[in-house]
């Protein structure tokens, strides 16, 4: 039965309860995910754990003083929570914008911006949620030049290295 009139979807088999909302205890968070030297990340949503189509979401800690290359995302759109520590992000055809974000802020990164991710501070972990727009895990590496220079870890992502 319709549940608004628009209903276009058919009720599971199991009418909803495994394939309806979903708890992820923090501690069950899966490391088997793309990694970056300098950062951990663990994925909570997306299509292998709870059959997600449209985002992935999960948490990523990142390591003292860690700097990424400069990267964009493609057409992903990506939401950065801040939980713990001091997160500086660089940003621009010449990384000419800069702006740190500490715990309870949200940062957005829309689509092709060219950015550079950065541990503000030189001896706490910043632990962060990430949400993308998309399970594919896209990064496109910017030969730009750093004002930071990933001088102790560069992030660039094993797995999508062009």
């Amino acid at each position: 039965m319709p549940h608004d009139g628009h209903h276009s979807h058919e009720i599971p088999p199991d009418g909803w309860k495994y394939t309806g909302v979903r708890v992820i205890p923090g501690g069950s968070l899966d490391v088997n995910t793309a990694q970056t030297p300098g950062m951990n990340r663990a994925a909570a949503i997306n299509f292998a754990r709870v059959g997600a189509q449209k985002i992935w979401a999960g948490t990523v800690h990142i390591h003292p003083d860690a700097k990424t290359g400069v990267h964009h995302h493609g057409a992903l759109e990506s939401v950065i929570y801040v939980v713990k520590g001091r997160a500086r992000l660089r940003w621009g055809e010449k990384l000419e914008y800069v702006a740190e974000a500490g715990p309870g802020d949200f940062i957005f990164v829309p689509p092709y911006v060219p950015h550079q991710e950065i541990n503000a501070s030189t001896d706490e972990t910043l632990e962060c949620v990430l949400v993308r727009s998309d399970n594919e895990a896209v990064v496109v590496n910017l030969d730009i030049e750093p004002i930071e220079k990933p001088e102790n870890v560069l992030w660039i992502d094993p797995t999508h290295k062009a």
